[in-house]
């Protein structure tokens, strides 16, 4: 657009409206589809999957013996994250290539930072300031160090990594103010603006679990930096991205696709769905290369909708039923059903892992969506663990919570 076009005196004011508005929203970072904002007037904390409430109520069943959280309690303190003796391993640049190869750091980050919210939740359930020492110890060491992710798979490590710390530091910040010095968190939080944010921000065009665990790094970054232009960038990629990732027989012949995608003709969706022609409710666009990335979109999906419910704007209802319908589509086959040759070819790949209980407890527990092979299915593998990269103790914070 011309200097000479703007100063035209012929040009209306409506017209001239018109043509900067899009400039402006771009610009401004307003979200898209014309949605109202979705960041709150005022940022609840702990605000980042768990919330205070959520806490104080694993706190009260863990405390008073209750199943299944004193078990799940018990598995988390069991593992290597909750060590006293844990030494933070950090790097000025961790380098991942697909399938972390190379591993330079990719590992020890995500581990850490797994850590750090594990030892969060330690010290939160039994208020031992030790475990909230070691996380701070650890968060400190991170942030003090790190300064770049590079190779192929940077994106995806850093939305992995960037999802557990903000859960990790919000339940910090505000449970255990005094341990936690203020020109630390500062640093902390100068990491997540200028290491994970500028990374995650954006999206990506890749499989729907990269851009969904981008998302949720993104949004959670958001509630701890209190940064409203953040949360509403990430919402809008959730918005256009949860529709391209599962399926609902209301889109149509062929699935939706993702704002920027690319994807213009039947051919180009179909092999970006895995070679898959016939769809069905709850299918997802990863379903047919396997069911554990198939649960990292999911996952990442209920967490992003958990922390926007904290947050004051739930987003569940707008997903509600492609959510619901996913979830028990695989939790029928991860039961055993047979599979039918239309789907996958009649061949499901690996498993889902430890990532349904906090859409189940939304869904079922809040919702009430009745969920019989998810709730099956959830129930079969109490307690849940952790996956090893950004899914870790749900069992413990949201089996059969309704706060």
């Amino acid at each position: 657009m011309s200097r000479r076009r703007l100063s035209d005196r012929r040009t209306s004011p409506l017209v001239l409206a018109l043509l900067v508005l899009p400039l402006l929203v771009t610009l401004l970072g307003a979200p898209a589809s014309g949605r109202a904002a979705a960041a709150p007037a005022a940022f609840a904390h702990p605000g980042v999957l768990v919330s205070r409430g959520q806490l104080d109520f694993t706190r009260e069943k863990v405390q008073a013996g209750a199943q299944p959280w004193k078990d799940a309690f018990d598995r988390m303190m069991a593992s290597r994250y909750a060590s006293l003796s844990r030494t933070a391993k950090p790097r000025a640049v961790v380098e991942c290539g697909s399938y972390s190869n190379p591993d330079h750091g990719c590992t020890d980050e995500r581990e850490d930072a797994l850590a750090a919210y594990t030892l969060s939740l330690a010290w939160y359930v039994t208020r031992d300031s030790r475990y909230a020492r070691k996380a701070v110890e650890i968060m400190d060491a991170w942030s003090a160090v790190i300064r770049d992710h590079t190779n192929s798979n940077a994106p995806l490590q850093t939305g992995w990594a960037g999802s557990s710390w903000p859960r990790a530091a919000e339940i910090l910040r505000y449970t255990y103010p005094d341990g936690w010095p203020r020109a630390r968190i500062d640093r902390f939080a100068g990491m997540l603006r200028t290491v994970y944010l500028p990374e995650v921000a954006g999206g990506s065009r890749s499989n729907g679990n990269w851009e969904l665990s981008m998302t949720e790094a993104a949004i959670g970054i958001a509630v701890f930096l209190e940064d409203r232009a953040a949360y509403d960038r990430a919402v809008a990629l959730f918005r256009g991205r949860v529709p391209a990732y599962i399926y609902l027989t209301g889109d149509g012949s062929l699935p939706k696709t993702a704002p920027g995608s690319g994807l213009d003709t039947r051919d180009e969706i179909v092999r970006y769905w895995q070679g898959q022609t016939t769809f069905v409710d709850g299918l997802t666009q990863e379903t047919c290369r396997d069911l554990t990335h198939t649960g990292y979109g999911l996952s990442a999906i209920s967490h992003i909708a958990e922390t926007s419910r904290i947050q004051g704007q739930d987003l569940y209802p707008e997903i509600a039923d492609r959510l619901r319908h996913a979830l028990g589509l695989q939790a029928t086959y991860e039961r055993g059903a047979p599979v039918p040759g239309t789907l996958c070819g009649g061949t499901l790949k690996d498993h889902l892992g430890p990532v349904t209980e906090v859409g189940f407890n939304a869904l079922n527990g809040r919702m009430g969506y009745a969920m019989t092979n998810t709730r099956a299915l959830t129930e079969a593998n109490r307690p849940a663990g952790s996956n090893n990269l950004f899914v870790a103790w749900e069992t413990l914070t949201h089996a059969g919570n309704p706060r």
